[in-house]
């Protein structure tokens, strides 16, 4: 089998058309396309189903079928998909700080992040942090903040650290803490199991999902679904409360066919 990146057929999924380059419109562009396209969906490890990051699988996954993933197989796919195009683009690691207590000991490295090297200086490229997704690359530039469509964001720098800092309603909060040490795929594979297959770890007890469109943001949590609009507000939340509906709002709100029927998967949800 061939490890040869499918391009057109990336670009058609995300819906973006015409000539693409090496540049930052480019960049930006296939960004905030993938969020909208390939939702961010742990199904897999929540179903204890093992999750390839080999480009022939990741491909008929995401692009030959209507599935998401998680950061490991999102952003290896368009690491893929922006090399194809020509970008010069770093693998990095970073270590999540989402849910843990501020004066808690750093986790291992769990999360996949891209440094993208452009003419402008280097970009944050992120299509797969579920807790809160990013909508446009992010110029590596520390204390100061970058307001996008749908979020604000800093970087902010010390000892050698960055920290991707997202603002909620409630304040600044971090998302993960990461160097510039590049990754090699060794690397992503063991954080890949380690992360798909630890029941310490959220997605192997809880179902995640997250997608990203121009003015909300639509996110799962087991069986509670969230709307949101600009910087976290917000706008509706339910709770799910049958397995018809659950199979509606895989269908109609994330645009995904999940791998075994929704029925099997809401009734895991409610034991």
């Amino acid at each position: 089998m061939s490890d040869t990146f499918r391009l057109t057929e990336y670009l058609k999924r995300i819906g973006v058309d015409g000539a693409v380059k090496p540049d930052l419109r480019t960049l930006t562009a296939i960004h905030a396309a993938h969020v909208d396209a390939i939702p961010f969906e742990g199904l897999d490890p929540f179903l204890g189903r093992p999750v390839t990051l080999e480009l022939v699988g990741l491909q008929e996954k995401l692009l030959s079928s209507r599935r998401g993933g998680y950061c490991f197989e999102q952003n290896t796919l368009l690491k893929a998909a922006l090399e194809a195009i020509g970008f010069s683009v770093t693998g990095l690691a970073g270590r999540v700080r989402w849910m843990a207590p501020p004066d808690s000991p750093p986790g291992p490295r769990t999360h996949m992040l891209l440094k993208v090297d452009l003419p402008e200086g280097p970009y944050l490229a992120d299509v797969g942090f579920g807790a809160f997704l990013l909508d446009r690359p992010l110029p590596f530039q520390a204390d100061v903040e970058h307001r996008t469509t749908m979020g604000t964001f800093l970087l902010t720098r010390a000892g050698g650290m960055f920290s991707l800092n997202v603002k909620q309603p409630a304040g600044w909060r971090t998302a993960y803490v990461f160097n510039l040490e590049p990754q090699i795929p060794a690397d992503y594979e063991l954080g890949n199991w380690y992360t798909s297959t630890n029941p310490r770890l959220p997605f192997v007890g809880t179902l995640i999902m997250e997608r990203l469109t121009r003015d909300r943001r639509y996110q799962l949590v087991n069986n509670r679904l969230t709307i949101q609009t600009r910087d976290g507000e917000v706008a509706d939340e339910r709770e799910i409360k049958s397995a018809d509906e659950f199979g509606r709002v895989l269908e109609q709100t994330f645009h995904v066919s999940p791998p075994v029927p929704a029925q099997e998967i809401f009734a895991r949800l409610s034991r």
